[in-house]
């Protein structure tokens, strides 16, 4: 992507901001989207679809002992490597098994980016409907004096300020912003509620591997136009199936790992995919059909 396409690109996602006096802007962390509920003896973290995670991040299960009991947190699972959000140590992380996790934690440790708190025992047992102006104070309440790795998202209400850090964010692999109502409850649905400006081009890239089996691939690994090699966040249902056949069809592959040490299976001439990619070196890529 050139510099004029990447100015004019900025420009019109800095333009779809929602501006107004009842509008907060957080940035959009890079990482596995994971809950964190404290009980009464024990912590549990949980990831988007419900599956327990907690062999993989021993750090963070037990820096959130310190939380009080009853707590529920809702954000994003991060490991920064070099000043820089790597979310190929994410997913590393997230594959091990758990003596090889906590091997990890020493060298990739993690953070959690929590954006909102969804119960909390001197509040109530569920939040969801406060405002989000109300949950947010809480929250921050609640982790400032804990410190890392347990950490509120940065926010602000100056529409200024969110973008100087739309700008300026990417250079440490952010993938964008969130814009969300003062006024806002927790929105129920993934879809409901928050406006997400991301930080993306959509292009054509070559797959040239994949994680999990032929039959059901989890992941792509796939080289973009600018010559980065990326493994796609997690594929939709759809896309397993569209791929699935291309990639048997591109005969046996060998064993390989990412740089971040993620394994995976490599392809012949796999077949081409559209992705959303990251303007950023680090950003995340998501595949969304086959070309």
């Amino acid at each position: 992507m050139d510099s004029a396409s990447l100015k004019v690109g900025l420009a019109q996602a800095m333009a779809s901001l929602p501006e107004g006096p009842n509008w907060a802007y957080e940035p959009k962390f890079d990482g596995d989207r994971t809950t964190v509920q404290r009980g009464q003896h024990t912590v549990t973290l949980r990831s988007r679809a419900g599956r327990v995670v907690n062999a993989s991040w021993p750090d963070l299960v037990a820096a959130a002992m310190r939380l009080p009991e009853g707590v529920l947190l809702d954000g994003e699972v991060c490991v920064w490597r070099n000043g820089r959000l790597d979310f190929g140590a994410v997913r590393s992380r997230a594959s091990s098994t758990s003596i090889r996790a906590r091997q990890l934690a020493k060298s990739m440790p993690a953070s959690f980016a929590a954006w909102d708190v969804l119960a909390h025992p001197d509040h109530g047992d569920d939040l969801r409907n406060w405002p989000y102006s109300e949950r947010r104070r809480i929250l921050v309440d609640l982790l400032t004096p804990l410190g890392p790795p347990l950490q509120p998202v940065p926010m602000t209400t100056d529409i200024t300020e969110a973008r100087i850090w739309f700008e300026v964010l990417p250079e440490q692999g952010l993938e964008g912003l969130v814009a969300k109502r003062l006024d806002g409850p927790y929105p129920r649905r993934r879809s409901g509620g928050w406006q997400k400006i991301r930080h993306a081009d959509t292009v054509n890239a070559r797959i040239v591997g994949y994680t999990g089996p032929v039959s059901r691939p989890t992941h792509l690994v796939v080289e973009l136009p600018d010559g980065r090699v990326a493994l796609t966040r997690s594929l939709t249902a759809a896309l397993r199936a569209q791929v699935a056949p291309a990639l048997r069809d591109s005969g046996p592959g060998r064993a390989a790992r990412t740089r971040s040490g993620e394994r995976y299976t490599t392809c012949g001439r796999g077949p081409v995919v559209e992705v959303e990619a990251g303007t950023t070196r680090h950003s995340t890529v998501t595949a969304t059909r086959v070309r």
